[in-house]
């Protein structure tokens, strides 16, 4: 998952400027892993927070490159093409905005979300689902209806048949807990 530890510990920017440069981030992110930057590096970390200037280019601009080489069928090094577009400020002036329509650049959220109708089906998803949730480390969680919560890994690794069984035992529990209350509730 996307670790970038000094996005919300820099000395250097305020808080509404880490805000606004999460926000251009986590738009781009997505990308950025799929066509092989690995943020777990330092050296990239504290490129992309030191970045004042330019810094959405530099994200287009990477990204637009690895369309063009991969045209050409030409090897792409995604770390070093995205530290060379900060330190050189690239433009992104060969950026497109469908680049991002890409459907291995999509959040995993929203996969997950559109995947659960399918193998679900809209009603179960939609009444024991409350939210999908990215934590600050990176890791996402699915929220149900009963407050509990399962990390998106471990759904996946149990797969479909065991998550609709899983389900289904959270709006159990719900109308449990709902039938208690109610039930609390006559009492006094």
């Amino acid at each position: 998952m996307v670790k970038l530890k000094y996005f919300f510990s820099s000395e250097f920017l305020s808080s509404e400027e880490l805000e606004i440069k999460q926000e251009i981030f986590d738009k781009y992110k997505y990308a950025l892993l799929v066509i092989g930057v690995d943020f777990s590096e330092e050296t990239i970390q504290e490129a992309l927070i030191n970045c004042n200037n330019g810094f959405e280019d530099a994200l287009r601009a990477t990204i637009a490159y690895w369309y063009w080489l991969r045209s050409k069928k030409e090897t792409f090094y995604a770390n070093a093409c995205l530290l060379a577009a900060i330190h050189n400020t690239w433009n992104g002036y060969y950026w497109r905005d469908e680049y991002l329509d890409n459907p291995d650049f999509k959040n995993p959220r929203e996969l997950f979300w559109e995947d659960a109708a399918k193998y679900l089906g809209y009603d179960l998803r939609n009444q024991a689902i409350i939210d999908i949730k990215e934590r600050d480390d990176g890791d996402i969680y699915i929220l149900f209806c009963s407050s509990a919560c399962l990390r998106l890994t471990q759904a996946q690794r149990n797969g479909w048949s065991w998550l609709k069984e899983y389900a289904e035992r959270q709006i159990e529990e719900k109308l449990q807990k709902e039938m208690m209350l109610q039930q609390f509730r006559h009492i006094k």
